[in-house]
């Protein structure tokens, strides 16, 4: 690509006031094309062991590369990985490494993949998120104190080839790999700093960005990484992440010019803005599903039955259709449509049967649960104050109440870092959350389901029957019979209720039509390497 100054007067005048009201106008260089992407929410980490949010995905994603990679459909693709070999058992993976420098341009090696995953394993690192890596072998057992990290199944063969040994086979695997807790770390740098290796001025990366500034609660700043493999393609130089918790005044800020972008917008504006700014809107379904988990650790909630109360009662139709307002599906069941290797048809039993008609079977499955106007049913609902759960809250409040007057719930708003904090430590009773699949597989889904990956599941719902379909299933190495069996085990899942499904999330973005490269993807990730400005492009074509 030939990199031009002819787009300054285009995409200067908009991203440089932004930035300079933000106390970036430090990076307006006429010669650097700038990105201003809406985040959602401020990081709470940006070390891959360390985070858990989709609005850290996109940072640490467009910094470090794995031995797999997103394409712009959101698809795995090699990364780090130059090629591979698989047993015919499907338990040994053998890759071997494309040539590649870290930023400091010390070489990726085969030993920062071991480095990272045993760092991951190792109880004292506080990873929220290592449950995730469980089909690696070894790395469950170092995980809960049980066993060495060095001992898991990762080895170098030597500095270019990398080997796994899995615990079951994994169909998934090359999705998996893609995801930020399987990236590679700099031995030679997280050794030196220990957790400060994350600072600006200390971190380095493989990928196409590195880290330049981080002021919290205003953006994270990412520059173009020239030593990455494939810098010849990458068009943006500066990206800009900035936490728009408030959605309605982040698409104010995209219609100005301010933001190119914003990873979400209210559904209820979706008219509005279809009639404003049609070609801003994008909207595509999504592998996600909003849900509550329900503390199953306390002793009001250990009833499956008054757990299957709390899912009957909600009106999901009226939430999706005339609170959402995007496409969202009503939800009677964790895994969304569209799921690879997954037969679905399951629901909750009492799926079809009329909300008002469901209300009154809740009623009596509290009341037989010993509730009523002398012993009131009382809990606490907490909600994110982000997006469309403000808006959700008070409905589903109501739609508790109608059960009966003696069903109280109180609400109580929280940041998104707190509630999320809050859900690993089991410190709520009934709490809403909301769960991207990681990688394109239903068992990307039901792991929340297992005791073991606690702090994960987050109702910390015990089934050993589930626990030990969900391992049978993961051992078959026929895909359909896997499927049937994983099908089973969500609809025992259902059934408890410690996850009380409500609705399927849909993509709801706003894009700058100038912006190119962006591609609709049921993954909703979008890596900055592949976007660019259409002025840009035309301009690099007029001059080839």
């Amino acid at each position: 690509m030939i990199r031009t100054k002819i787009f300054n007067t285009i995409l200067m005048s908009a991203s440089a006031l932004a930035l300079a009201s933000c106390g970036a106008n430090d990076a307006a260089d006429s010669d650097r094309v700038l990105l201003n992407r809406g985040n959602n929410a401020e990081p709470l980490s940006l070390d891959p062991h360390k985070a858990s949010g989709t609005w850290e995905n996109n940072i640490i994603g467009d910094m470090f590369l794995g031995l797999f990679t997103d394409d712009p459909d959101g698809a795995p693709i090699p990364g780090m990985a130059e090629s591979w070999d698989v047993s015919e058992d499907g338990l040994t993976w053998t890759f071997t490494l494309r040539e590649a420098t870290w930023s400091d341009g010390e070489p990726v090696k085969a030993s920062d993949f071991v480095f990272a995953w045993q760092r991951i394993a190792t109880p004292t690192t506080g990873a929220q998120y290592v449950s995730l890596l469980y089909p690696i072998a070894g790395i469950e057992e170092a995980a809960t104190g049980a066993a060495d990290p060095s001992t898991i199944g990762v080895r170098a063969i030597d500095d270019s080839t990398l080997e796994i040994q899995l615990v079951n086979p994994a169909p998934y695997l090359p999705g998996l790999l893609s995801h930020y807790t399987t990236f590679p770390l700099p031995q030679h740098v997280v050794e030196v700093y220990g957790d400060e290796w994350v600072r600006p001025g200390n971190m380095v990366s493989n990928g196409a960005y590195t880290l330049e500034d981080w002021r919290t609660n205003n953006y994270v700043h990412l520059v173009r990484n020239e030593r990455f493999y494939d810098n010849a393609n990458v068009c943006i130089d500066d990206v800009y992440f900035f936490p728009t918790v408030d959605n309605s005044a982040a698409g104010r800020r995209v219609r100005n010019g301010e933001l190119d972008l914003n990873m979400e917008f209210p559904g209820q504006q979706m008219e509005f803005l279809r009639r404003e700014i049609p070609d801003y809107v994008r909207v595509h379904p999504f592998m996600g599903t909003i849900y509550f988990s329900v503390n199953t650790t306390l002793e009001q909630f250990d009833d499956a039955n008054v757990r299957n109360a709390l899912g009957m009662a909600i009106d999901r139709d009226f939430i999706a259709n005339e609170i959402l307002r995007a496409g969202q599906q009503p939800a009677y069941s964790m895994i969304p449509p569209g799921v690879a290797n997954y037969p679905g048809g399951v629901e909750a039993q009492w799926a079809d049967i009329p909300v008002e008609q469901r209300r009154e079977n809740a009623r009596a499955l509290l009341e037989a649960a010993g509730y009523g106007p002398d012993n009131p049913f009382e809990f606490e609902y907490t909600y994110r104050a982000t997006g469309d759960n403000p808006r959700i809250a008070p409905v589903v409040q109501n739609d508790w109440s109608a059960i009966a007057e003696w069903v109280q719930p109180e609400l109580i708003v929280n940041d998104t870092q707190i509630h999320y904090d809050n859900l690993r430590a089991s410190d709520f009773q009934v709490a809403d959350g909301g769960w991207i699949a990681d990688y394109n597989d239903p068992y990307n889904f039901l792991f929340l389901g297992e005791y073991r990956s606690v702090p994960m599941n987050y109702a910390r719902y015990n089934n050993p029957e589930f626990d030990s379909l969900v391992t049978e299933a993961n051992g078959e190495l026929n895909q359909e019979l896997r499927g049937q069996m994983l099908a089973e085990a969500e609809q025992m899942l259902i059934d408890d209720m410690p996850i009380i499904p409500l609705v399927f999330y849909v993509n709801k973005s706003l894009v700058n039509p100038r912006v190119t490269g962006w591609v609709d993807n049921l993954t909703n990730i979008h890596r900055s390497r592949y976007l660019c400005f259409a002025d840009l492009e035309e301009t690099d074509a007029a001059e080839q």
